[in-house]
């Protein structure tokens, strides 16, 4: 009550922001004359002007409004297309690091126009991401005109790009990518083994188009790069063989299973709300005769009790044409969000494998992770992040705490008049689909274009065919279709026309009212059909000019006949503006949502997709008790209500009460997946400490940084780490193991070392570890003399390389493993997480162990062949992702016989060492140069 009131005096705190920002835009605009009578290469020389003045020390705060005033004018001369004063407000807000919500049609796409040429001026690169490589593409083409006119250089990174192509990309000044490819090409710069290989430059601003979707909705789910594990794919189809012989029992709604397990008589009981199932001590025994073994938990057989849960939920939970597609003999993923195929994605932990078995396609094998990161720790690694979108308000909490980003909603450029009907709901399934056929078949007898959006891609063929039998001609798109995605929707708002799709299909594209006029003349030249009509000669010379700015500004391919194209616009824009007008008398585009979806954005973004731009519009919600939000998260209240009022079959209820209760739902289900969300990021923020340390590592090694220093104290480590295990300080000298240290010594660094039984008699700690710490430099520097220092700082780089790199491999499995089991000690009274990083942190320390051991060992036993010693003046680095083998220069040698030493050579180093005589000065002493450090760091290296 008291912040109502607060707000009511002082405004909200978005209220407060656009009027900060309001005084800006006024600026902006006030240029506007100026600017206008600017020629086109003084426009351009503005950007010159620009960075000449970021040399000099201003800021890109203090060029916001005269680099906002350039955009406005480029965009107006090369796209026609004049940014409205709100569009300014976004830019300002985008420009800030936030996220600026602006409603469907609000021409976001152009608003980022005003921040990334303002970001780019600064030279270290601008990302623009988007939901799919179609939008990435033709935002390239058709923003990039803008950018290109004002003298910026724009890339572009695609799917089936090479590294090649992708380092040009990102050496722009503008690249637009999908989050994945970011994402990836950060993993894979990461296995490089050249920094002049890495293709992504240092992470600087990123705006993030859909970034609900993106920060949201897909950060669920971590980028994986994985290569082949050893296991055989045999066992996948042993399972599923056994499965559909198992007998189904109980389905709950939430709840414990082991109260339904006694209450049931089947083999395995299923949890719908928590997506989980679980044998019963009958399936268990089933499962145990079926595979011919006594104890289906024994330790012997434990992956095979992981196989039997996997091929159960395969089977029972995920579900084809809703969960995944079979295309091409390959099991493809449906994004439950976007309704997209999402190829190159795959299931972890062998679920994949137990769908393909289920299929019956071919099974690929099971994979090891390499590298991996979320969206959440990739996204903040950017020194700047800003993101728009249509619905970001309902996650504003998640913004705001995960990603540090506040959001502001900006206000629409013209009036929204779209009418938003209350939510019908009927008691089945198949009532709320007649109902719905009934109110297409009426819009479209009136010839309302209308929009229907569906769950899944079983659904929208459900729709389908029920329209279909009603005889009512429509489109269909969804994951099956997604190649004419663009095209489908931008037609959405012709006259008598009906498109069915999966919620957020076609997001990015405007949905004209009467059609889009140049996607409608590019199909009519693509059919082959000259026009014939007559037109205005002034407008198809004005047209014609239109179409060759296109072309020179690359938004239109240079392929196409201008003459032709220009005569199929002037027509067709012709009809469309006929038809506009039809449509804007019938009502405009009418929305039909078949169910509510989990989250309310989705709900959102179907709805906002009429009423653009001040265009009339409307929209409904079909439910039914049987739908799954209902079903699973508050259909006995709902139910109750209908029990109560006597509903008959056929008859809908709408009433606030049931509305509220919906939303109740949602945001209980918004909640869950959040804390999904945070309890993934929680867990990979353990990781992405140790991601961090590993990669910055490998790029000091990459980057040419000389590693004696490093190598030397890694010496240093494992002597002292060898005199602590076979000669500790605390025992006495009789009980050293002396044989064990010859021994470890031998296989550590390929030294063979001995002692008169007089020398064993004097023998202290001090004086053991300093012979070793000599005999050892000594072997080093005499290996040194024989390579050369240049193949030697090679082989260090390179022997170092591959021992983080597979080392880290293995700590990657292992976190894996420590992750599955983890949950189990909750039974003890523990917090997983702080289990999972206490022990995440020692499998971390042993890791870094091993790397300084096995790159000790390896230096001093590899040995490089001759004739690739001499050659080594001219030679290379290996490509990316190349191991050492048996046939390249560095060939690992078991046991190479010791060779003697004829002379000790010291390592070059930038001052001449000081010699000490008299006593030995220790390693952890000050060093006598004065330099403050100590002796082992400085002139003892």
């Amino acid at each position: 009550m008291f912040m109502k009131l607060v707000s009511k005096v002082v405004g909200t705190k978005n209220e407060r922001e656009l009027k900060r920002i309001k005084p800006m835009v006024t600026a902006i605009s006030e240029l506007e004359p100026k600017v206008k009578v600017l020629s086109d290469d003084d426009l351009r020389g503005k950007t010159a002007e620009f960075r000449e003045r970021i040399a000099q020390g201003a800021t890109v705060d203090q060029l916001l409004v005269e680099a906002f005033a350039v955009v406005r004018e480029a965009g107006r001369r090369v796209l026609g297309m004049r940014h409205f004063d709100v569009q300014m407000l976004g830019g300002i807000v985008l420009h800030e690091g936030k996220i600026a919500e602006m409603a469907t049609g609000e021409g976001k796409t152009l608003v980022a126009t005003l921040p990334v040429y303002l970001n780019a001026l600064e030279g270290k690169g601008v990302h623009v991401v988007t939901v799919n490589d179609y939008l990435a593409k033709r935002d390239s083409q058709w923003m990039g005109g803008i950018y290109r006119f004002l003298g910026l250089s724009v890339g572009l990174i695609q799917h089936d790009m090479d590294d090649a192509a992708r380092k040009l990309s990102y050496g722009a000044d503008v690249t637009y990518g999908t989050n994945n490819e970011y994402g990836f090409d950060y993993l894979r710069d990461n296995m490089k083994f050249s920094a002049g290989d890495f293709a992504q430059r240092e992470l600087h601003y990123s705006i993030v188009d859909e970034v609900d979707s993106i920060l949201v909705d897909e950060a669920r789910t971590p980028l994986i790069i994985s290569g082949p594990a050893e296991e055989s794919t045999e066992k996948y189809y042993q399972i599923d063989r056994i499965i559909p012989r198992l007998k189904q029992g109980a389905t709950i709604v939430g709840g414990k299973m082991y109260e339904a397990e006694a209450q049931t008589s089947g083999d395995y009981i299923v949890d719908e709300k928590a997506k989980s199932v679980a044998l019963t001590e009958t399936g268990v025994a089933k499962v145990e005769g079926l595979l011919g073994i006594t104890n289906l938990y024994d330790p012997a057989h434990m992956d095979l009790v992981h196989h039997v849960q996997q091929g159960l939920r395969a089977h029972v939970l995920y579900k084809r044409d809703v969960d995944y597609v079979v295309k091409d003999g390959e099991v493809v993923i449906v994004d439950e969000f976007t309704g997209r195929l999402m190829a190159g994605r795959r299931w972890s932990d062998g679920l994949h494998q137990a769908v393909e078995a289920k299929e019956r396609v071919k099974i690929e094998r099971e994979n090891q992770t390499l590298a991996t990161i979320t969206f959440q720790n990739y996204f903040r690694m950017y020194k700047k992040l800003a993101g728009m979108t249509g619905t970001a308000d309902t996650e504003a909490a998640e913004f705001a705490q995960i990603y540090n980003l506040d959001v502001i909603v900006i206000p629409t450029n013209q009036p929204m008049v779209r009418a938003n009907y209350p939510d019908v709901i009927y008691k089945s399934e198949r009532e709320k689909y007649d109902a719905v056929v009934e109110e297409i078949a009426e819009s479209y007898n009136t010839g309302r274009p209308v929009l229907v959006g569906t769950t899944s891609i079983e659904k929208n063929e459900k729709l389908s065919a029920l329209l279909k039998r009603k005889g009512i001609p429509h489109q269909v798109l969804n994951a099956k279709h997604h190649e004419r995605e663009a095209e489908i929707v931008a037609q959405a708002g012709r006259f008598k026309t009906v498109t069915i799709a999966t919620n957020m299909a076609g997001r990015g594209t405007d949905i004209l009212l009467g059609g889009n006029p140049k996607f409608r003349a590019a199909e009519l030249l693509g059919r082959g059909e000259t026009v014939d009509e007559k037109v205005d000669p002034q407008k198809l010379a004005d047209t014609l000019e239109e179409v060759r700015q296109m072309q020179h500004y690359g938004l239109l391919d240079l392929a196409v006949n201008a003459e032709e194209y220009a005569a199929a616009l002037t027509v067709v824009r012709k009809q469309t503006e006929a038809e506009h007008q039809q449509v804007v008398a019938s009502g405009g585009l009418h929305i039909i949502g078949t169910e509510r979806h989990e989250a309310r954005r989705i709900d959102n973004q179907l709805r906002g997709r009429a009423g653009r731009q001040g265009d009339p519009g409307s929209s409904r919600f079909y439910m039914s008790l049987e739908d799954d939000l209902l079903r699973l998260f508050g259909s006995d209240r709902i139910s109750g209500i209908m029990e109560k009022l006597g509903m008959e079959e056929g008859e809908p209820i709408e009433h606030s009460m049931v509305s509220r209760a919906v939303e109740t739902a949602q945001k209980r289900v918004e909640a869950h997946n959040f804390e999904i969300r945070k309890h993934l990021l929680e867990y990979d923020d353990v990781m992405n400490t140790q991601r961090k340390i590993i990669y910055a590592e490998r790029r000091k090694i990459l980057e040419g940084e000389s590693l004696r220093d490093t190598l030397a104290e890694m010496q240093g480590e494992v002597i002292d780490g060898l005199l602590a295990l076979y000669a500790n300080a605390e025992t006495y000298p009789e009980q050293w193991d002396l044989a064990g240290l010859t021994e470890a010594v031998k296989r550590q660094f390929d030294i063979e070392i001995s002692w008169s039984p007089e020398e064993v008699a004097a023998l202290t700690v001090a004086s053991l570890r300093d012979s070793l710490e000599e005999r050892v430099l000594q072997t080093y520097e005499e290996r040194e003399a024989k390579y050369g220092s240049e193949l030697m700082r090679y082989l260090e780089r390179m022997v170092m390389l591959q021992v983080v790199d597979g080392q880290w491999k293995d700590h990657l499995l292992a976190m894996d493993h420590l992750k599955e089991g983890i949950g189990l000690r909750g039974y003890g009274q523990k917090d997983p997480l702080i289990e999972y990083k206490r022990e995440g942190f020692q499998m971390f320390e042993a890791m870094v162990e091993r790397i300084k051991e096995q790159t000790i060992e390896y230096l001093y036993r590899v040995q490089v062949a001759p004739a690739e010693a001499l050659a080594f003046a001219g030679a290379q680095q290996p490509p990316s992702g190349e191991s050492v083998d048996s046939d390249h220069p560095l060939r690992s040698q078991p046991e190479p016989q010791p060779k003697p030493a004829e002379r000790s050579l010291r390592p070059v180093t930038a001052a001449a060492p000081i010699k000490v005589v008299g006593k030995k000065i220790g390693r952890n002493d000050p060093c006598p140069c004065g330099s403050g450090q100590k002796y082992k760091k400085c002139c003892g290296a």
